[in-house]
């Protein structure tokens, strides 16, 4: 009598385990990818927040200073006078590569660009301080779309001297 020995596996058991090893292949290969662009992103969204914080500090610390603001500004430009009786000027340039300056100085960096920015002034009577309202949206230029940081943000400064 012969004794048939089952010792192998058989090709359907085979096809099964390959199937599901592939699969948690895949998914695991697609889980790193998505943590690495999360990452790229986040890291993104800091260098271009801290580019913009940059630019508000500057911007808030000659503003708060200031000798005289000129209210009837444009848009994109914000001239004033600082304690040393110095004329200048904040500016946008707006664009894929937009920047801010102070004067003819960049206060961003060229990895970010502003894609929108305004200073708006107000000032209801002689006696009160002047309002400055700035809004910047800027993003990054060495990401691609998806890993792309944006920026939004919105300050108001109200002048110290007047």
């Amino acid at each position: 009598m012969k004794r048939k020995i089952n010792s192998g596996f058989s090709l359907v058991e085979i096809l099964v385990v390959i199937t599901i090893f592939a699969v948690i292949g895949i998914l695991s290969t697609r889980s790193v990818f998505l943590t690495l662009r999360g990452a790229k992103k986040s890291d993104s969204l800091i260098r271009v927040r801290e580019n913009v914080n940059n630019a508000f500090s500057v911007i808030e610390r000659q503003i708060r200073n200031a000798e005289k603001i000129d209210c009837p500004s444009t848009d994109t430009t914000l001239s004033y006078i600082s304690l040393e009786g110095v004329s200048t000027s904040f500016s946008c340039t707006i664009g894929a590569n937009g920047y801010i300056a102070s004067g003819s100085a960049k206060l961003t960096s060229d990895d970010i660009s502003i894609t929108s920015c305004s200073f708006a002034c107000s000032q209801a009577t002689q006696n009160v301080p002047p309002i400055v309202t700035i809004s910047i949206v800027a993003e990054d230029n060495t990401s691609t779309s998806v890993e792309k940081g944006t920026v939004t943000t919105e300050t108001q400064i109200t002048a110290r001297n007047y």
